[in-house]
């Protein structure tokens, strides 16, 4: 089964993108991750991003097996240029392009079937991270509130420290010692 997963108006060049795309073509899955992490080129790291969103959309929507998967095809194409102006000599201006990439990545199974979930296997796995999701949410409000506990009593005796230096010091020490004359 094919996933695909799509980028569009990456501002890099198709180009410069087009080599980091054949890079990967044809690999598993994984091996196309270790090279995309080997590059030092700068579309490495959105191809890489676009190929764990193609994966997660794999595993999660379909039930694929990671350990199954291939990037079948993926095409760079050019997205919109945007023009800008670059003044020159004798008056003159020269248009600068900058121009930006649509990319579409598709991963394949290798062999169709293979390790594939069942509809009922995904369903338990959503429920169970949905269940996870909402455990950790709890945890986290707890968290808040005994923060804003803490806080509120922090606050609570600095007040108290507030007052007890206004009272200690007379209306007279007030006015020596202002900043702004009267």
């Amino acid at each position: 089964m094919k996933v695909s997963a799509k980028l569009n108006n990456l501002r890099i060049a198709p180009r410069k993108m087009g080599l980091v795309a054949e890079l990967i073509r044809g690999l598993d899955v994984d091996d196309a991750l270790v090279q995309l992490d080997a590059r030092v080129k700068g579309g490495c790291e959105s191809i890489k991003k676009l190929l764990l969103s193609a994966i997660s959309n794999a595993e999660n929507n379909f039930g694929i097996d990671r350990d199954n998967m291939f990037v079948s095809s993926i095409t760079v194409g050019g997205g919109p240029t945007i023009k800008r102006w670059m003044p020159r000599a004798y008056g003159r201006a020269a248009m600068i392009r900058k121009r930006t990439s649509n990319i579409e990545l598709i991963v394949d199974e290798r062999i169709e079937g293979k390790g594939r979930k069942t509809k009922e296997q995904l369903e338990q796995e959503r429920k169970a991270r949905m269940e996870e999701k909402s455990k950790r949410e709890k945890e986290a409000a707890k968290k808040t509130d005994e923060r804003k506990e803490s806080t509120a009593k922090v606050e609570d005796t600095k007040e108290i420290e507030k007052v007890k230096k206004e009272t200690f010091q007379g209306k007279w020490t007030n006015r020596i010692f202002r900043r702004k004359s009267m």
